[in-house]
């Protein structure tokens, strides 16, 4: 008897979808990409999946419980992400009021994968989707071997979304076309960021 509730292709699906939709990681995923080029979008990606990898480890040993027996600690994390997000944008508001030559930046190698991991961390999201897809996806009585396996494929499909991300946005065309329109794309990145942060702030998410 199979201890999924609905068939693994199913899961990863939904799953690669809601992973790819817009939101912070991927708008985050590709500007780095744009900005800064392959290595880095790829390194910034990485971290978010790292960031995913840790709440989903967290979730299946039942801290995604903890959460919700205590409201305080998801209401902190909230903030913590809601002004992280801010400071995303601020950056990008920054970057173009100033304006300046157009051309790719370079940064140290752990700061975008640092950039990624603290993205994912402070989203209380994730943890809430790391909960739920457990409680959705496997029965009562799954076996610790079946969490593993379920989590695997979830890490791998997340790896393959946002790894994704950055080689599209890293592409020659597209990253000339960012060049070519800085000014215009930081505005957007820091008004989608403070977007995100103001959403996070408000939605109501219950844990």
């Amino acid at each position: 008897m199979s201890e999924f509730l609905i068939p693994l292709p199913l899961i990863l699906l939904g799953w690669a979808l809601g992973g790819g939709s817009p939101g912070p990681a991927t708008l985050a995923i590709s500007s780095t990409s744009m900005e800064h080029g392959r290595r880095n979008g790829v390194l910034l990606a990485l971290g978010v999946v790292a960031g995913s990898a840790t709440w989903g480890i967290a979730a299946a040993l039942g801290f995604s419980a903890v959460m919700a027996a205590n409201a305080w600690a998801f209401a902190v994390l909230r903030y913590i992400g809601a002004a992280y997000l801010l400071f995303l944008a601020f950056k990008s508001l920054r970057s173009a009021w100033r304006g300046g030559a157009a051309h790719a930046t370079k940064a140290p190698r752990s700061g975008f994968f640092i950039k990624g991991l603290l993205l994912h961390l402070t989203n209380p999201k994730a943890v809430l989707g790391w909960g739920s897809i457990y409680a959705i996806a496997l029965t009562a009585q799954a076996s610790p071997l079946t969490v593993v396996e379920l989590f695997l494929a979830l890490i791998a499909t997340s790896s393959v979304v946002f790894i994704g991300y950055a080689l599209l946005f890293s592409a020659a065309p597209i990253a000339k076309g960012y060049l070519r329109m800085k000014r215009g794309f930081e505005l957007a990145f820091g008004l989608l960021f403070g977007a995100a942060s103001l959403k996070l702030l408000t939605t109501k998410l219950t844990p």
